[in-house]
């Protein structure tokens, strides 16, 4: 596979973690509640600047034999550096065509803006798009509430802008689900509520093997060693603090392997806990 592509196999199911691509963020939209001198040694010791984060979009494709699942579709071309999903699908052998369904973690644009082509139409024509009833309600209502969200309001307002925008277009291809369930064989959809009203996590499983992808739910390797530390773009603050603690303590207790859409690519995973609390991140399958 091309750069910007990792193949792996969650037992008997081949997967493959493909970058739409990246988008630099100022620092204090990923961790609003963080102490600032705190914040700057622990990306500092990352070698990574104060400032920013610079942050990747990665997908992931299941490939089962009988369904072709992407797992969110990046931002689409609506930044400089994202809109490559169409392309890692091409060179993977997978026209838009073949998806049989996109699963959709939640409604923000950069997992949501690959749903709809520059014509304004369904990307992926013969797809169905699972998504949390929740979620739908939520950004289709005429006033949806900022909630905890920590980032200036003209930001705020393009999120909802782009989630009315597409699931309106979506809204024939909508598969909307109310409570944890399995929507392809091996593949269970749980709420994990909080990043937005929502939000999804997925857990895959063949065999021995298991994936519990994320989302959201952790949008940074340093909310996973300092997990009280907020997510500027979280709707519920305490909620998604509480969501995410959740997801990893299952990761590691039952020793499943990690996926998160913002993370270092190939953005999978494994999580140890740290004796000062919150956990430690190794990447690679």
């Amino acid at each position: 596979m091309p750069a910007g592509a990792y193949d792996f196999r969650v037992g008997s199911i081949c997967c493959t973690v493909l970058s739409d691509g990246y988008f630099s963020y100022p620092a204090p939209w990923f961790f609003p509640n963080a102490d600032p001198q705190e914040l700057a040694a622990a990306l500092e010791a990352r070698r990574l600047p104060r400032e920013r984060v610079l942050s990747p979009y990665a997908c992931l494709l299941i490939e089962t034999g009988r369904h072709v699942v992407l797992v969110d579709t990046g931002a689409g071309e609506g930044l400089t550096t994202t809109g490559a999903i169409g392309a890692r699908l091409e060179m993977a052998g997978i026209r838009p065509r073949d998806v049989t369904m996109v699963v959709l973690t939640h409604a923000h644009p950069d997992h949501i803006g690959g749903t709809v082509d520059a014509r304004g139409r369904s990307a992926f024509p013969y797809a169905r798009y699972v998504i949390s009833e929740a979620e739908v309600n939520f950004w289709t209502a005429p006033h949806p509430s900022p909630g905890d969200v920590k980032l200036p309001a003209d930001v705020a307002a393009d999120l909802g802008r782009a989630a009315r925008d597409c699931l309106t277009i979506l809204r024939h291809q909508l598969e909307p689900i109310d409570r944890e369930c399995e929507i392809a064989p091996g593949l269970i959809a749980l709420p994990a509520f909080g990043h937005t009203p929502g939000h999804l996590a997925l857990l895959l499983t063949s065999g021995t093997d298991r994936l519990l992808d994320l989302g959201d739910a952790a949008v940074h390797p340093l909310h996973l060693e300092h997990p009280a530390w907020h997510n500027g773009f979280d709707h519920a603050a305490v909620q998604a603090v509480a969501t995410r603690h959740d997801l990893i303590d299952r990761a590691a207790r039952e020793r499943m392997h990690v996926m998160a859409f913002h993370f270092p690519f190939p953005s999978v995973g494994r999580v140890e806990p740290l004796a000062s609390g919150g956990w430690e991140w190794t990447p690679g399958w």
